[in-house]
């Protein structure tokens, strides 16, 4: 593995893990976590250990499945005007805005993961 690829994994592995202690404080933040955790896991294992591609495309299909369950929400968003309203606080009458940073954290971490599937270490 190069060292430019190593380089990139660990800082896939620094952002999943610092996403994973920002969900510390929302109430569903334990699921969360271990998503990004784990994520964060098997970008760093990658530097270290073959990777079996059944594992990365199971977590990978996994994590596309379940930002699916958020993709209706993510296109609310998207027809409503103030954009910037999803840099903010959550509101409860707008569930779109964390169903849409949701759908956006899962699409990240599945291509972090579909990254590892293209690396040249993994099985």
């Amino acid at each position: 593995m190069s060292k430019n690829r190593k380089i990139a994994n660990i800082v896939l592995c620094l952002i999943f893990v610092s996403f994973a202690i920002m969900q510390l404080n929302d109430p569903d933040g334990w699921l969360w976590f271990i998503i990004y955790l784990v994520v964060a896991a098997l970008c760093l294992i990658n530097n270290f250990r073959t990777i079996n591609k059944g594992i990365l495309w199971v977590t990978f299909i996994g994590l596309l499945a379940y930002s699916a369950f958020h993709f209706s929400l993510f296109i609310d968003y998207l027809q409503t005007d103030n954009k910037e309203e999803i840099f903010g606080e959550m509101v409860y009458e707008k569930p779109y805005l964390e169903g849409s940073r949701e759908f956006l954290g899962l699409l990240l971490a599945a291509l972090a993961i579909f990254y590892q599937i293209r690396g040249k270490k993994t099985q």
